[in-house]
């Protein structure tokens, strides 16, 4: 009862389906605000694709290597998790980044100038550059493969020489079937909003500060003290037992006033009432799950999002044995150089603590949409591909002092081509039936950054409905 005698509601939690980044965050933001909150989440930890691993003094990164701060936002659950102190920050001297070409990597310019002297491109290349703002706009809404549009505004050496290996380190993915739209919202924006990239990056950069955001190659990369596991894992701790492992929701029905969650765990199946659903695991997971409405609603459009597998390999070498001095981020491969990785993180450069003295480490990844046949390979395969390859591209020799492999045999979703048909159905899911809500990976962009703004911003929106619903 109230004071004024009536009875009071109590609403029920709100059910957040899956324990990766998104669905951690948006927990924490709902849990921050007052609002009762469950994650059920299949396996037996959290993290999704964030998994760190330390042995013998080598740390592994098996899936993100970093966090770009594109937003304060991010810097700021940083500070309400209470991780500031352990917070790490790249050394500066590893701000190269290297592409590719002649089969040596080549440290990518880092102005204009640089653009125009180096040997990365031909003068046919930078000729198209300087004459991109002059190109006409697209002025139809029909989606364009990130291939056609960079054929379109720029030639198509700079499509095999660079955008096709900027797709493979960001997504595992083709150029020619990923949409530019769906995939690169913000190329397309560019042109859309200035006629051109070149006018849209000058231009562009003073609405972004306005708004407090940084562009992604520009963002601040940081990790954490034990690698970027603690973040998820300190999120688990500061929910407690919201946090529920082992637990696969397998059919939600929607009620008058709530839905029901239905969900299968080592004690048996549990029926649950939840006030609203945030679905933050992988599409492929959340298209296995009964959806009952009342109406012809189904999630297993969800099914048809494609991942490519990707294998990460792990091999940490001692340092006199990397003829390479291997100072920056790391380097990224294009189809038409012919190795079998897609690129290769530097990742004790990156960060202190990733090897033991004397050692470098470097994490390569396999597969993806340029040779998914390669990434289920097993780990000694692996391990001899990689090594082949790094022997030309960096001139390592002898053998790993530390070999460590993941194999995701469904990675990273793809924007391709229609994409945006999958985003317009779960729009018009979230309408038809109240309380349902879609983020994530699948849904808000693929980095890690995305993720935890996307759990971020479905918290806030979450929030909202749970205390409008209960009046």
């Amino acid at each position: 009862m109230n004071e004024s005698g009536k009875q009071t509601m109590v609403r029920p939690p709100v059910a957040v389906v899956g324990g990766g980044i998104t669905g951690l965050t948006a927990a924490f933001e709902l849990q921050r605000r007052g609002v009762p909150v469950v994650v059920y989440e299949a396996t037996d930890r959290v993290g999704g694709a964030i998994r760190s691993v330390r042995v013998n003094g080598f740390l592994a990164e098996f899936g993100p290597n970093t966090i770009l701060e594109t937003s304060p936002r991010i810097t700021q659950l940083v500070r309400d998790a209470g991780l500031s102190a352990r917070r790490l920050d790249p050394d500066p001297r590893a701000s190269a980044r290297y592409l590719v070409r002649d089969r040596r990597p080549v440290a990518m310019p880092g102005s204009p100038l640089g653009f125009f002297t180096t040997r990365l491109f031909s003068w046919r290349a930078k000729w198209a550059v300087l004459r991109e703002p002059f190109v006409p706009p697209k002025r139809d809404d029909r989606e364009e493969s990130i291939a056609d549009f960079v054929r379109r505004r720029l030639n198509q050496e700079f499509l095999e020489r660079a955008i096709d290996a900027l797709v493979a380190g960001i997504y595992a993915g083709d150029p020619e079937r990923l949409s530019v739209q769906q995939a690169f919202p913000k190329l397309a924006a560019l042109e859309r909003e200035y006629g051109s990239l070149i006018r849209g990056q000058i231009f562009g950069a003073r609405a972004r500060k306005r708004r407090g955001e940084v562009a992604k190659d520009r963002a601040p990369k940081f990790s954490f003290d034990e690698g970027l596991q603690v973040l998820p894992d300190t999120l688990r701790e500061r929910l407690g037992s919201a946090v529920r492992l082992q637990s696969t929701v397998t059919r939600l029905r929607r009620l008058p006033h709530a839905w029901q969650v239905t969900v299968r765990t080592p004690e048996g199946e549990q029926i649950c009432e939840h006030a609203a659903v945030l679905l933050a695991a992988p599409a492929f997971k959340l298209a296995e799950i009964a959806l009952e409405t009342g109406g012809d609603h189904s999630l297993a459009f969800l099914g048809g999002i494609r991942y490519p597998p990707v294998a990460s390999v792990v091999l940490g070498f001692r340092r006199e044995d990397v003829a390479h001095p291997c100072r920056g981020f790391g380097m990224l491969i294009p189809r038409v150089e012919g190795f079998r990785i897609l690129g290769t993180i530097f990742s004790s450069s990156l960060f202190p603590n990733r090897a033991p003295a004397g050692h470098i480490t470097l994490t390569s990844y396999i597969g993806g949409e340029r040779q998914p046949e390669l990434a289920g390979l097993p780990a000694e395969e692996l391990y001899r591909i990689t090594c082949e390859d790094l022997r030309v591209l960096l001139g390592v020799r002898g053998e790993p002092t530390f070999r460590h492999h993941y194999y995701w045999p469904r990675a990273i979703p793809q924007y391709n081509l229609g994409y945006g048909d999958h985003r317009r159905r779960m729009e018009e899911l979230e309408q038809s039936c109240p309380g349902l809500f879609f983020g994530g990976h699948y849904r808000d962009g693929i980095s890690l950054g995305d993720s935890i703004l996307s759990g971020l911003r479905m918290g806030e929106r979450i929030a909202v409905f749970w205390h409008q619903s209960s009046h």
